[in-house]
């Protein structure tokens, strides 16, 4: 029977995987595979606007490193050479079981034969062609499905092409959803913020008054104290006396007596006590107004943390030698680090912190949301969280929103979140992983007990700002911790 002889073999490797064609300016990727440089380029560009990772090859699947294709200059000059020949019926396209040129083809069986295998008894009732009239015949049909397959091709691109611009659309519209309640909320704040503060200052206004009231009763009532208190041992000691002493100024003294009944301490006005009771009404109906709103929230808003948090996606994520503290050991892997003994000889870039023990996480977020966990190891000073890109490297650092971070530590037996001042965390165990959550769009980090999904603590809304946010570490004496995925 036919077979692929040498030359049919030397042809198809000069033919692009992808086109089926000759190779047109051939290019050569890491594993070896060649193809034309516009396929695989236009390959690339779909795969990477379909959000794949990683780039693969199309023959044989592995990785392709981006930029990583190499222009084969020999193989272009012997694709030009072979087109030239043609691979007409020679010697090499015979028969091997007669010998003969084959330059038929059965239909039936779908493969070429000689003169002597058409006469055979398994091609003599099968409908045989000349090579040219089959191949003419079969290229008219390969045609036909080319035109139809391209056209769904085009239908296809076309739909992509639509719904990419529908779901940006889409995107951009959530966009300014988010900034609108952000807006909203941060206006809602402000207003809360002011009532709260004109509250107070009402209420202020009649505690003062209320403790004048009281100090000027307490100072008359100590005066007629003092007062009674003399007239009372002033009687005494004249009660004691001889008669003829006793008797002496005694109508002074009687008259002394009278003019010292006790005086009533001044009481609170019925205007004062009218006041706090409208002031106490105020409060009631502005308890219940809050009440109410917060009862009319649409149940997607008081959604539990575990729900809400399961649209975040998880992030890979690695450490970045070149930000690594000198007195920090990162693992092979970038995954791991430990608090060193000495410190090490590494170069002094700009991007690596020289004073507090930080390293950053190689990825950057801008939009979406995204968590990782940190494992925590048995060391009692460590940190995570997340820092904008541009914090201070080198010098001290303030480890807070004001210095461009955003993070909860254990500093010996205490757990607390870094803001300014820090906030305690009366936690009743230290978790050993750690779930960082951060909401890029809405500008929010919350860390979670990744244990048993009980909330550590949150940054508000608007907190984080708008800029390119990394993971951030921070390990001192004892303490290593591991990025798990």
């Amino acid at each position: 029977m036919a077979s692929g002889t040498p030359a049919q073999d030397i042809q198809e490797e000069t033919k692009c995987p992808i086109c089926l064609e000759y190779l047109m300016d051939p290019v050569t990727i890491d594993c070896g595979h060649n193809f034309c440089r516009g396929c695989i380029t236009r390959y690339c560009e779909m795969w990477t606007e379909g959000d794949y990772d990683p780039l693969c090859c199309p023959s044989c699947r592995a990785r392709i490193r981006k930029g990583a294709l190499r222009n084969n200059y020999q193989l272009a000059n012997i694709v030009e050479k072979i087109k030239q020949l043609h691979f007409k019926p020679g010697k090499e396209n015979l028969c091997e079981m007669h010998g003969k040129a084959l330059d038929l083809f059965c239909a039936e069986d779908g493969e070429t034969v000689c003169v002597v295998c058409e006469r055979s008894p398994q091609h003599r009732s099968h409908t045989v062609l000349l090579m040219e009239d089959a191949a003419q015949k079969y290229k008219g049909k390969i045609q036909a499905h080319l035109k139809t397959l391209r056209e769904e091709r085009e239908k296809l691109l076309g739909f992509k092409e639509t719904g990419e611009e529908k779901c940006q659309e889409y995107l951009n519209q959530i966009k300014k959803e988010k900034q609108k309640i952000v807006s909203e909320f941060q206006q809602l704040r402000q207003f809360l913020e002011e009532q709260e503060r004109l509250l107070l200052a009402q209420l202020e206004k009649l505690d003062k008054e209320i403790l004048k009231i009281q100090n000027e009763n307490v100072t008359k009532l100590w005066e007629e104290i003092s007062y009674l208190n003399e007239l009372i041992s002033e009687l005494e000691g004249k009660y004691q006396k001889p008669a003829g002493e006793f008797l002496q100024d005694i109508g002074s003294t009687l008259s002394r007596c009278e003019k010292g009944k006790f005086q009533q301490p001044e009481e609170i006005s019925p205007e004062l006590e009218k006041r706090l009771s409208d002031f106490s009404q105020k409060t009631v109906t502005v308890m219940e107004t809050l009440r109410k709103f917060k009862d009319t929230l649409p149940s997607t808003v008081k959604k539990k943390t575990g729900e809400t948090l399961e649209s975040f996606r998880h992030a890979y994520v690695t450490l970045d030698p070149d930000t690594a503290h000198p007195k920090l050991i990162l693992s092979e892997n970038w995954k791991s680090v430990r608090w060193g003994d000495t410190w090490q000889q590494l170069p002094k870039n700009p991007e690596r912190f020289d004073s507090d023990p930080c390293v950053l996480g190689c990825e950057g977020f801008t939009l979406g949301r995204h968590c990782w966990e940190v494992e925590v190891g048995a060391g009692r000073f460590w940190a995570v969280g997340v820092a904008r890109e541009s914090v201070r490297r080198k010098g001290g650092i303030s480890r807070s929103p004001e210095g461009g971070i955003w993070a909860v530590e254990r500093w010996g037996d205490q757990f607390r979140a870094l803001t300014s001042p820090v906030t305690p965390l009366p936690l009743s165990r230290v978790p050993s992983r750690i779930r960082v959550c951060l909401e890029c769009d809405w500008g929010q980090v919350t860390f979670i007990d990744a244990g048993d999904e009980a909330p550590i603590f949150t940054f508000p809304l608007g907190s984080v700002p708008g800029e390119r946010i990394r993971p951030w570490l921070w390990v001192w004496w004892g303490s290593w911790l591991n990025l798990c995925f």
